[in-house]
């Protein structure tokens, strides 16, 4: 459960990493969270510039800094003291390079507590663990495995579930498949039909989602387990209309393969695509070609016996014009309804959705 809600006042740290795909946690909160008050992002690079401009051309009031001390100052000088020291980098293979650390123990020093989702664990770190002892503050590390004992195999209980289940996946990893989930289940909350989310990564959980796993973070055996229980658990205490599930990695990602284990556990009805046209290959290995999105969306129908209903697009990399004439090309190649999210807004995704559960009924 989401409990009390934000947790503290936060300053999310993504040095050299804000606006590039290394920095989509920072993203997500910055678009969205429940779980903090969003006071500033670190990134020398953007210093002085509006996070939300930078992100997305459209302000939010989020100012950059580039440095923690200025953050503070800022905070304090506002009357919201800052709480939290948020890592907002997610690096290849969950790894705290010597800068990450280095920030994370000056915001221990400046008494702020310490939430990360990286593989290398805050609570590992000797001299870290030390250090916030000394200090009085907490860690959090987001990615800990949980103890086994305490989670679920597959039952089959999925089949009881009444909810019009979407999975949220994409072409390559980092593309932005929870912004896109998350845009749709707000969209359709704004047009009064009840939705819920499954977060499965540790963004999500940072944004405060109420029903959640961090799929990376779990023992193999227990993931089909502990996304079914999810879907299952929002089913029976909210009867929501619609569950969408947000994706992780993608089918064909050499480094990321993920998705199989959402189509097969959480049973959806229908898969929303998302993807970056302008991307040749994979995010972060050259000589490794994008599949052809005919042929990804062939075998995400063929494993699930499901369709893909619409495509969604990140227009990294493209201009206004560009991304437009991409969405069309797509659009003839497929057959499929095409949109921007983040520019074209949640109304033609919810009109799609809509249609598709009309049919289902």
């Amino acid at each position: 459960m989401m409990g009390n809600l934000p947790d503290g006042n936060a300053i999310v740290y993504c040095e050299d990493a804000f606006n590039t795909t290394y920095g989509k946690t920072a993203h997500g909160l910055v678009r969205f969270t429940r779980r903090y008050r969003v006071l500033s992002v670190l990134d020398s690079r953007h210093a002085g510039r509006d996070a939300g401009e930078v992100l997305d051309g459209k302000p939010k009031g989020i100012p950059i800094f580039g440095d923690l001390s200025s953050a503070i100052d800022a905070a304090r000088a506002a009357e919201a003291p800052a709480t939290h020291f948020v890592v907002g980098v997610a690096t290849d293979g969950g790894v705290m390079d010597s800068s990450t650390e280095g920030a994370v123990r000056e915001a221990i020093e400046r008494g702020l507590n310490v939430d990360s989702g990286l593989h290398d664990l805050l609570s590992e770190n000797e001299r870290i663990v030390e250090l916030a002892q000394r200090s009085g503050v907490t860690l959090r590390d987001v990615r800990r495995t949980p103890d086994h004992r305490g989670l679920h195999s597959f039952t089959g209980e999925i089949e009881r579930v009444g909810s019009f289940r979407i999975a949220l996946l994409g072409t390559d990893s980092a593309v932005g498949k929870r912004t896109t989930a998350w845009i749709i289940v707000h969209g359709l909350q704004a047009a009064g039909v009840a939705a819920e989310m499954i977060g499965t990564g540790q963004t999500a959980w940072m944004q405060g989602v109420e029903y959640g796993i961090i799929l990376d973070s779990l023992i193999n055996d227990f993931v089909a387990g502990e996304i079914e229980h999810q879907v299952v658990r929002a089913w029976s205490e909210k009867k929501p209309a619609v569950i969408v599930i947000e994706g992780q990695g993608s089918l064909m990602n050499p480094a990321y393969p993920g998705g199989f284990e959402i189509l097969a556990a959480a049973r959806p009805h229908a898969v929303v695509l998302q993807h970056a046209p302008a991307r040749e290959e994979y995010d972060g290995f050259p000589g490794y070609p994008l599949h052809p999105i005919e042929k990804q969306i062939q075998a995400i129908e063929f494993l699930s016996g499901k369709p893909v209903i619409a495509i969604t697009l990140n227009h990294e990399r493209l201009s206004l014009r560009e991304a437009e004439a991409a969405a069309s090309d797509l659009a003839a190649r497929t057959g499929l309804p095409v949109c921007d999210p983040i520019v074209d807004g949640p109304d033609p995704l919810i009109e799609v959705v809509k249609k598709h559960m009309s049919a289902r009924v």
